[in-house]
């Protein structure tokens, strides 16, 4: 967006000050009988979706609404108030709602590159944080969004809302028991026919749509319609590819059943762009090895394929030395050697709960009762970012899970990058 030099000084003026506001504002203390007021941040699709969740619960009430799009805004804030009887302060630019005390919780559903500043600068301000996922971008701001909640003592969940579902957790206690012997690998798909990215010619941003905002802290790129419409997530600049979109909850419950709560030692990747001929520059093909100490997980990701695995297009199995699990989004399944089910449950995704999981932590203020903690939200996030450079560098690559680096110059090129002006990411002392 071309900008005069004196609106940009005043601009960048206005940064300073909600950047200020940001690190000084106090966290509100919520009585007991007191609703836990929440700011919604990206209110299209998944945050429509996320909000109504929050809506739903009686302790809780929605009280400003966020995003860049007019449109968005006055149509989700009367949906608001026909719901709940009031309507939503409506606020286009977040760093209004930084410095105001009335807010307890951010709500972030807004494209991939806005995740973790938006956790960040939430954090600073004394507000808690759920987050839908990937956690962050890439793993440099990932690691900050977690150091800024630490500091801040903020409460920070991730949106994988399947942490939360029954299901899962009686799967995990299932393996505990050793009723599927020596675990030792695990294996998680998606599968299914996306359609073609054709980009159109970029132009003019339209009346309504601060796209200055939009682009937050990626590179100045002229407006393009089909990105800013949904194709960024098949973007490097702004999404993490399916890896990061759908793969995080594959490979988050995998990891999980199976009790890997750490990092991989190393990463490996094949795949590319082997069937769309189009303008994605994510692959639709890939497939990565994850290695820990005595076990391996594998992902495989066809985006063109209509073929499942183990009748389902998307999933984990987790092979032990006595028996094998399979995991879907809302059910387990135990097998005997013989395939024979020896155990099985189901339940549902688990959203409604994950929303109340967050809340019931902003209370207690116990971190530790949160379901994904945004600690272990950044190891699944970051084993997605791992998955996606070992891709781009076409090496195995061992990582440090002190340092959060690889053992490759052209890997750590790609932990993180710069944030354009007005945008920059804190540093956390």
């Amino acid at each position: 967006m071309n900008t005069s030099p004196a609106t940009r000084r005043a601009f960048l003026k206005k940064s300073s000050a909600f950047a200020t506001a940001s690190v000084l504002a106090p966290a509100r203390a919520i009585s007991p009988n007191a609703k836990i007021s929440v700011a919604c941040i990206g209110i299209r699709g998944r945050g429509n979706s996320v909000m109504h969740s929050f809506i739903a619960e009686p302790d809780c009430e929605v009280t400003h609404l966020c995003d860049v799009r007019e449109s968005v805004l006055t149509q989700r804030g009367a949906e608001v108030k026909a719901k709940t009887g009031r309507m939503p302060k409506l606020v286009k630019d977040y760093r209004e709602l930084l410095s105001d005390p009335s807010i307890d919780a951010f709500m972030v559903a807004t494209p991939d590159h806005w995740h973790a500043l938006l956790t960040i600068e939430g954090c600073l301000a004394g507000k808690d944080v759920y987050v839908e996922k990937p956690a962050s971008h890439n793993i440099q701001e990932g690691r900050v969004a977690v150091a800024a909640a630490r500091k801040k003592e903020r409460i920070v969940q991730m949106g994988t809302q399947i942490r939360s579902a029954p299901f899962l957790h009686e799967a995990r206690e299932f393996v505990k028991s050793g009723a599927l012997g020596k675990v030792i690998t695990g294996r998680a798909w998606e599968t299914g026919r996306s359609g073609a990215v054709k980009l159109t010619a970029d132009g003019t941003p339209p009346a309504g749509i601060d796209y200055n905002l939009w682009q937050g802290p990626s590179p100045e790129r002229a407006y393009n319609q089909t990105i800013v419409e949904g194709a960024w997530r098949w973007m490097f600049d702004y999404g993490t590819g399916d890896l990061g979109n759908d793969g995080v909850h594959r490979i988050d419950y995998c990891r999980y059943v199976m009790g890997l709560d750490g990092f991989p030692e190393a990463i490996s990747s094949s795949g590319g762009k082997f069937f769309f001929d189009d303008d994605q520059q994510w692959p639709d093909t890939l497939m990565v090895n994850y290695d820990y100490p005595g076990h391996v997980i594998q992902y495989e990701m066809r985006l063109w394929s209509k073929s499942k695995l183990f009748n389902a297009g998307e999933g984990a199995v987790i092979y032990g030395e006595n028996g094998w699990m399979q995991l879907t989004n809302t059910s387990w399944k135990a097998y005997d050697p013989n395939g024979k089910i020896i155990k099985e449950g189901s339940s549902d995704i688990g959203q409604t709960a994950h929303v109340r999981n967050f809340l019931d932590a902003v209370r207690s203020r116990k971190r530790e009762s949160l379901n994904q903690e945004i600690y272990s939200g950044h190891i699944s996030t970051v084993m997605c970012h791992a998955g996606n450079i070992a891709w781009r560098t076409g090496k195995k690559l061992r990582f440090n899970a002190e340092t959060e680096t690889f053992d490759d110059a052209a890997a750590n090129a790609l932990i993180g990058r710069e944030h354009r002006k007005g945008f920059e990411l804190p540093k956390i002392s």
